[in-house]
Order: structure tokens, then C-alpha cells, then sequence
């Protein structure tokens, strides 16, 4: 199982960015539209903290207080992709962004979900 998120980049303040994380592997590639899929970052010095959640139907999402308003995160079960549409960017907003899948428990802990991708990079500056 391997979660691939892309689309991270340097960008302004107040400018936009679309993350991708593209879900495959024979045990879960299958199944992607059965799982709850979600959006965590990381920034140097700080805890991984929760962004965003979305249902395996996409018909519940979830946010960050901090990104609500300003972040979308959507699917396609037929990609088995998620995405995070980030407009509005701030340079509080820099970090290591990762997409995860759900096991169990809390959507908004981290130790909930399972199979962490790589991570991709954004980067906004004032």
C-alpha cells in the first residue's frame, strides 16, 4: 500500500495550491472508496497536527479551525486520489503536508490513521 501526495511548491502569500495523493497497492487500491482519507501537516519544530478528513463517499468533510474557509479537501474513487485545494495561503501555512488513512478512532488524531504517504512540501512566503 503507497500513498504518493504531490503538488506541494513555493508560493506567495495569499496564493493557491492543489495537493494530490494518489492511493495504490493490491489491498487497498481495490478499496480506496471504503476509507475515510485524511490531510495532516507537519511544520519544522512542530507536531504533525490534523487538516482535513473526508468521508469514503466524500459526503462528510472535516477542518482544521485554522484552515476552515480556505481549504477544501475532495475526492475521486475512480483516481483513487484525494485532494487538498488550498487557496488563501498564509506563511503560517508552511510545512510538510501528508494524506493518511483511517484504521480507527478520532478522525482529527493522528494516531487514528495508517498508511502515511511521503509528505510533499509547501512553502508560502510573506
Amino acid at each position: 500500500v503507497q500513498l504518493q501526495a504531490s503538488g506541494g511548491g513555493l508560493v506567495q502569500a495569499g496564493g493557491s495550491l492543489r495537493l494530490s495523493c494518489a492511493a495504490s497497492g493490491s489491498a487497498f487500491g481495490f478499496t480506496f472508496s471504503s476509507y475515510n482519507m485524511g490531510w495532516f501537516r507537519q511544520a519544522p519544530g512542530k507536531e504533525r497536527e490534523f487538516v482535513a478528513h473526508i468521508a469514503w463517499n466524500g459526503g462528510s468533510t472535516y477542518y482544521a479551525d485554522s484552515v476552515k474557509g480556505r481549504f477544501t479537501i475532495s475526492r475521486d474513487n475512480a483516481k483513487n486520489t484525494v485532494y487538498l485545494q488550498m487557496n488563501s495561503l498564509k506563511p503560517e501555512d508552511t510545512a510538510v503536508y501528508y494524506c493518511a488513512k483511517i484504521k480507527s478512532g478520532p478522525y482529527f488524531y493522528k494516531s487514528s490513521y495508517e498508511y502515511w504517504g511521503q509528505g510533499t512540501l509547501v512553502t508560502v512566503s510573506s
